[in-house]
């Protein structure tokens, strides 16, 4: 792990660093409170398609860890977002997103297979980028080894997020939302099913993206004895602000120790 840059503003350290899996450099950043020493509970955040690792919600968010709870935060670019493509590349994903929005309002739902967060070749790839994070950051002082791990991603960092999960023992908690069970994604299902962890899952009745049968599925499908779902109005781009305090409440019960 390679730190690239530092900054502290209103009581929260952000460090960018670069980590190297499998020949592939991957840009992440860390959240903790300033002059945060010894270990503490962790929070890893998957962002959204054609996003980023300091998207304004995983930023919003990291620093309310910070300021309210005292965990550090994690985020990491996926493959083809953020630093690991170009400015160009960057624009088309995000064009071709908006245009999928478009088709959707309009009831024309775009095939799974034409995206590439829904391949399992890149899935199975960022789950092991995943993994790799989570090791080289529990080496660090600030955060530690053995202490309690949420995970929180929505739509891409759904898809990316549960297989990772599902594999991961680390893990003490996840939020999952704004994806569903698809067709060509058994895969997905599969290891919705293995998670048994406790676990939040948020999704938008009007969205445009995934239909309400589809997210039930898959909320459906987890394993979890403990799960909850949290079902607001609007399109998938439109979660309310005061889920986020829901997700605070949530982490602070299981990732803190008695």
């Amino acid at each position: 792990m390679e730190f690239i840059g530092e900054k502290t503003e209103d009581g929260v350290t952000r460090r960018e660093f670069r980590l190297t899996v499998d020949g592939d450099a991957v840009p992440g950043v860390i959240w903790t409170p300033e002059g945060a020493e010894g270990p503490r509970p962790l929070i890893l955040m998957g962002h959204g398609g054609s996003q980023h690792k300091k998207v304004a919600n995983l930023t919003a968010a990291a620093i309310g860890h910070a300021q309210k709870l005292g965990y550090a935060t994690v985020a990491i670019d996926a493959p083809g977002h953020g630093d690991r493509i170009t400015r160009e590349q960057a624009e088309k994903a995000r064009a071709a997103a908006a245009e999928a929005g478009r088709a959707a309002q309009k009831g024309e739902r775009p095939a799974a297979p034409s995206r590439p967060s829904r391949d399992a070749a890149v899935a199975v790839k960022h789950v092991a980028e995943w993994k790799a994070t989570l090791d080289a950051v529990q080496g660090l002082d600030e955060i530690g080894a053995g202490q309690p791990v949420g995970y929180w991603g929505v739509s891409m960092g759904t898809r990316f997020g549960v297989p990772f999960v599902a594999d991961e023992p680390r893990i003490t908690c996840a939020t999952f939302g704004l994806f569903g069970v698809f067709p060509g994604l058994e895969d997905h299902r599969a290891a919705a099913e293995r998670i048994r962890i406790p676990l939040m899952f948020v999704f938008q009745w009007e969205d445009e993206l995934m239909t309400r049968e589809q997210g039930l599925a898959l909320f459906n499908a987890f394993g979890s004895s403990e799960k909850t779902m949290h079902i607001n109005p609007g399109r998938h781009v439109e979660i309310p602000a005061h889920e986020r305090e829901a997700w605070l409440a949530f982490w602070k019960r299981h990732l803190e120790r008695p």
